[in-house]
């Protein structure tokens, strides 16, 4: 068994939060070439499918590791139909159509769902500051939405980012609850391999779609070299390097770390798509309240056969003990 290196898994964790940040703002030029959001998940999903299968091969024990039992079909394909394929789609629609920090703080909502089913579904215990992390996660949403005015945001897309918030928040718990017996690499391949699956049937049912942007650029960069960050350094490696920050944090540390996520993405978008990324006072402070609120949910939930503190003596405990369904065993907050 390897020593557990902390400081090591937070750089893990920071880097693949830089990497998922950027490759917001890459997706965005992407679809402004009249890529549509199906068409970008199925070329994310085919290509990092083919680099997987070549890790696959070239790592030991090699393409052995891709074996797999009648039993373990519908947990691999519901596993990548819901955080590779629907989270990645219903993502790129809503970026496509708001600006990219908020689609992430909307899909971000998805360990508050986790934790209500952990609750009520699972009948967990739960630490009392869920409610506290609830009451500011929704007051934050309803700050970036700016409902007291007018309703500016794209209603779509809004739905668009609920609903990557939902299937993020099912892939989580499918996760937890059946995968911890495949290694990383084979469980990516797999996953991969059945969101482009369902890629290539959703183009077969919708129609072919146009692909002569992919010949074209954007920003004055080639598309298919934007299309190759998507693929590399916005799907694989990232992934490979939460997986393997997990090796060293608790999955609750690497959510929240991950939370620097649509900070950074935020910043990175504005200062490479202009103004029309940009956040006014209110939606900033509602981020922050979304991200604190995450925090709390993420840190309310106790193993099985732990009491949860009083609401008088509620405090952190340690970040090992506190989590019980967080994150899945590839990625921590969100699937972009």
């Amino acid at each position: 068994m390897r020593t557990p290196r902390p400081a090591l898994g937070v750089v893990m964790v920071l880097c693949s939060g830089v990497l998922f940040a950027v490759n917001g703002t890459v997706s965005k030029l992407v679809l402004r070439t009249g890529i549509d959001a199906p068409q970008l998940t199925l070329l994310r999903a085919a290509g990092a499918f083919t680099v997987l299968l070549a890790l696959s091969a070239l790592l030991r024990p090699g393409i052995r590791r891709l074996r797999v039992t009648a039993g373990q079909v519908p947990l691999l394909v519901g596993y990548g139909l819901t955080g590779f394929f629907l989270v990645p789609m219903l993502y790129f629609v809503a970026i496509s159509r708001l600006p990219v920090g908020i689609g992430l703080l909307f899909e971000y909502s998805a360990p508050l769902l986790v934790a209500l089913w952990a609750r009520f579904g699972q009948r967990h215990p739960v630490r009392p500051r869920l409610w506290a992390g609830l009451a500011l996660s929704l007051v934050g949403l309803a700050c970036v939405a700016e409902i007291w005015g007018e309703f500016t945001l794209d209603g779509l897309g809004v739905l668009a980012g609920l609903g990557a918030a939902f299937f993020l928040a099912f892939y989580y718990v499918l996760g937890a609850r059946g995968v911890e017996g495949r290694d990383t690499v084979s469980l990516c391949t797999w996953a991969f391999g059945a969101a482009a699956v369902a890629g290539l049937l959703t183009r077969a049912v919708t129609g072919v779609g146009d692909w002569t942007p992919l010949a074209g650029t954007s920003r004055g960069v080639p598309v298919v070299l934007l299309l190759g960050y998507v693929v590399v350094l916005g799907s694989v490696v990232p992934y490979l390097l939460v997986a393997g920050a997990m090796r060293h944090l608790p999955a609750t540390s690497v959510g929240i770390v991950g939370m620097v996520e649509p900070v950074i993405a935020s910043a990175v978008a504005w200062v490479t798509l202009g103004a029309t990324e940009a956040l006014n006072a209110a939606q900033l402070g509602g981020g922050l309240l979304v991200l604190v609120g995450v925090a709390l949910a993420e840190t309310a939930r106790v193993a099985p056969g732990r009491t949860p503190p009083s609401a008088e003596t509620d405090r952190p405990g340690p970040p090992d003990v506190v989590a019980v369904v967080t994150t899945g065993p590839a990625e921590p907050g969100r699937r972009t």
